[in-house]
């Protein structure tokens, strides 16, 4: 993310505004997210919400394929990662880990990042993965570092 695209919700901790939220799905244009059909529902340094269909995303079995639910954990932490940087600064990832607990097969799942850690130089996310029942399939762990640019 640049500085003029950069959520200015970084520099006092606010959640994104409705331009801002839009902003940040006109940059997902073209890239995995778009194809993956995630969606941006929620983001600020502390907290990332998003929501991502089961039907696309599936393994043979009909299945919740497991690296969907990595791919929307990594999109959730480095954009809330990203936001924690700053201007001047950017978020890339170092480390992420998931444990699938459940499959989902129909409807979709909700990604919610909680910040645990936000320092200077690194970011690591909480990112928990709910059925449309509010049921939980995936626990994911992602670290970002967070550099100058």
């Amino acid at each position: 993310m640049t500085d003029a695209s950069r959520p200015s919700s970084a520099a006092d901790n606010r959640p994104a505004t409705d331009e801002e939220l839009a902003m940040l799905r006109e940059m997902s244009k073209g890239t995995l997210d778009e194809r993956m059909g995630i969606e941006i529902v929620e983001a600020s340094a502390e907290r990332v919400v998003a929501t991502m269909p089961v039907e696309g995303n599936t393994q043979p079995y009909g299945l919740l394929h497991g690296g969907a639910n990595v791919v929307i954990a990594e999109s959730v932490g480095s954009i809330g990662a990203a936001i924690a940087a700053g201007p001047g600064r950017y978020a890339v990832g170092l480390d992420i880990n998931a444990t699938h607990h459940r499959s989902a097969r129909s409807g979709i799942v909700t990604a919610t990042a909680t910040a645990l850690s936000l320092g200077r130089t690194l970011a690591a996310y909480d990112v928990v993965i709910t059925d449309d029942q509010g049921r939980r399939t995936c626990t994911a762990r992602i670290t970002c570092m967070l550099r100058d640019q």
